[in-house]
């Protein structure tokens, strides 16, 4: 008995083909599942956008198809690629900056020198807001005493870019000139145009692959912990959750700090408010 297969379609017809309401439904369902991230309908176009590179490196005729792929076995790695592509990474240094303030002038003063810091940034996208702790430390801290900032993220691909720490000198926005001479280097020939986080600042962090919709591993205990801009994608029983795991990973006095458009309006997690965005695990 002979079957018939279908031809593969041409990579040139591939960016035609539309994703279907009930195709982009299920894509909200899983993203959601995985990640706690909930699309809006006004995501249509782009899960379909950033979706059509995984048909056409595959040669698929739809999205169901692809479904079929992300769905069937992780074995692959392609369901940790489709989160990559559809979780928005936007970050630059000193971001809301009054965080970084009161970091400075009321948080690190009150701490004694002698004691071993330890910062968490949560969704810490392509490294950023991580070196950003990290030249505030060292400025403030010194080289000298012991601190270090680890930085999560639920997507492998800014991962391996906050890893490396080099960056395009056109991302230096917000970015002080004196930092910028003190703990960055310049890129030269093949890495013109780029600059490069000074090796004793990468020394001092670490950065790993985690999914804060998930029990979360042994990370250690932090003083402070930065969760911005990262929960105005959930709903709020995600949110609550997420940040009942964080709390966990508190010091007694410890700080959790979050985005200025987000609030834990509803929950506390037995935290105090100190003031907008910034709250306090109690001793």
């Amino acid at each position: 008995m002979s079957t018939l297969v279908a031809a593969a379609p041409n990579p040139a017809d591939i960016s035609q083909i539309s994703i279907t309401d009930a195709e982009f439904a299920r894509f909200r369902q899983l993203i959601y599942q995985v990640a706690g991230i909930r699309l809006s309908e006004a995501k249509h176009s782009l899960v379909s956008g950033r979706l059509t590179k995984r048909l056409r490196h595959y040669g698929m005729a739809s999205f169901s198809d692809y479904l079929k792929l992300v769905t069937a076995s992780n074995e692959n790695g392609e369901l940790q690629v489709m989160v990559d592509l559809l979780t928005t990474n936007e970050t630059y240094f000193f971001r809301e900056q009054a965080h970084f303030d009161f970091l400075s002038d009321t948080i690190l003063p009150a701490m004694p020198s002698s004691a071993a810091l330890e910062i968490w940034s949560a969704a810490c996208s392509t490294g950023e807001e991580v070196y950003t702790l990290c030249m505030l430390l060292a400025k403030q801290r010194g080289m000298n005493s012991q601190w270090r900032v680890t930085g999560t993220d639920i997507s492998t691909q800014v991962l391996a870019t906050a890893r490396a720490g080099q960056y395009s000198l056109a991302r230096t926005r917000g970015l002080p000139e004196a930092y910028l001479k003190a703990w960055c280097l310049k890129g030269v020939r093949s890495a013109a145009g780029m600059f490069q986080i000074a090796p004793d600042l990468l020394a001092r962090t670490r950065f790993l692959q985690l999914n804060l919709n998930t029990t979360l591993p042994d990370i250690g205990r932090f003083d402070v912990i930065f969760l911005r801009n990262v929960m105005i994608y959930f709903d709020l029983d995600t949110k609550r959750k997420v940040v009942e795991r964080v709390v966990g990973k508190l010091r007694p006095g410890g700080y959790l700090i979050v985005g200025h458009s987000e609030s834990l309006n509803g929950f506390t997690c037995g935290l105090r408010l100190v003031r907008p965005t910034i709250y306090q695990l109690p001793e």
